[in-house]
């Protein structure tokens, strides 16, 4: 299902992180209006994506929420994992590398980089960081295909060419400069002024 869009997949994630909070409640099946309402989106998107995958429910119980939640597991995930690398080690990387070591998903970080002489050889809940001059080294050796960059943004673009020679597969841009798409890599980029300036917008009197 590499062909869903990527609005889809991106609501599939929040699905499934919804669908697992309902099962820990002891829910076995959730109606398509049940889900709208857990993300604030309508009940007609909730069916579209889920039609995209192949799943139906039926009209007396609605969808098995186990059932979803595999499946969805089985367009996202792969069955082995993916391993990640966090460039820069401040606040937001650590962060990510502690969050995903509690959370023992599919999405195993492996190793970090810096500059800093401080946190180079230092280890961050089970990740070892590295010195940046290793990245391709060490991205190439442990098959490493995903970058996740919280570095100062005057140094990203550096990074991203960077992980394009080590052959990575897709990067996750954290720092509020945007990169130029790099053939073979999927890009997704977060900036999270805009995300602040736009929830300021909203609550604006």
């Amino acid at each position: 299902m590499k062909n869903l869009p990527d609005k889809t997949v991106e609501r599939l994630s929040q699905y499934r992180r919804s669908l697992n909070n309902q099962l820990v409640k002891g829910k076995t099946h959730i109606f398509s209006h049940e889900i709208a309402n857990l993300l604030h989106i309508t009940p007609v998107q909730v069916r579209r994506d889920i039609m995209l995958i192949g799943y139906s429910g039926t009209l007396r119980k609605g969808y098995d929420i186990k059932e979803m939640v595999d499946l969805i597991g089985k367009i996202i995930d792969t069955e082995e994992g993916q391993k990640i690398a966090v460039i820069g080690m401040g606040n937001l990387g650590k962060a990510f590398i502690h969050y995903l070591q509690e959370k023992r998903s599919k999405l195993n970080i492996v190793a970090a980089f810096d500059i800093n002489p401080e946190k180079i050889n230092k280890t961050y809940a089970g990740v070892k960081c590295y010195h940046f001059d290793q990245l391709v080294e060490i991205v190439k050796s442990e098959g490493i295909s995903i970058g996740i960059i919280t570095t100062p943004p005057e140094v990203v673009s550096l990074i991203a060419d960077k992980l394009n020679e080590a052959g990575i597969k897709g990067i996750l841009n954290f720092t509020p400069k945007p990169l130029s798409a790099r053939e073979g890599i999927y890009l997704e980029e977060y900036d999270m002024i805009t995300s602040l300036e736009k929830v300021a917008y909203f609550v604006k009197s």
